[in-house]
């Protein structure tokens, strides 16, 4: 699943060189844990770069990577340090973009785990936004489908064009 992840963003960096409308999207977020992570953590902080190209119209698609980091509260394990799981998601993203500067889209792809024992899995990013010219704001919900369970969070972030 990884590879094929890989192999399907390469093809798109490379798809993408062809045209001339390129823009490169910068971004972070924060977050309120959901899940079965909701209980354990108490904020998620994340950052994705992306490069995205005008297909049609209003449809935009592009590859995407990024860190997203889950901050585990040490009161629910007893005063103990826990690592905070950490992430890196490779994905394509879509978006479409609507009249006034409203847009939706997701991110699909795969988390690769950070730390020891933490093996990632399927990533999934549905968002909406605002887009005021260079700078737009996004709210979104990511999901990360792990061994057994589902690590998620819904999020407010700023992303700027280059």
């Amino acid at each position: 699943m990884k590879r094929l992840v890989l192999i399907f963003c390469f093809m798109l960096m490379g798809a993408t060189v062809m045209h001339a409308q390129s823009g490169l999207r910068v971004g972070a977020n924060i977050g309120l844990p959901v899940g079965d992570i909701e209980e354990a953590s108490n904020f998620q902080a994340g950052a994705d770069l992306a490069y995205m190209v005008g297909v049609a119209d209003m449809l935009y698609v592009g590859p995407k990577i990024g860190y997203t980091r889950f901050f585990m509260d040490e009161d629910n394990f007893g005063g103990f340090e826990v690592d905070d799981p950490a992430f890196l998601p490779i994905s394509a993203s879509g978006r479409v973009s609507l009249a006034r500067g409203f847009f939706f889209g997701t991110d699909l792809g795969y988390a690769v785990g950070l730390n020891d024992g933490n093996d990632g899995g399927f990533y999934y990013r549905p968002q909406v936004g605002y887009n005021f010219g260079i700078i737009g704001i996004v709210g979104s919900y990511t999901g990360i489908s792990v061994d057994g369970g589902n690590i998620g969070s819904i999020n407010l972030g700023i992303e700027f064009g280059l």
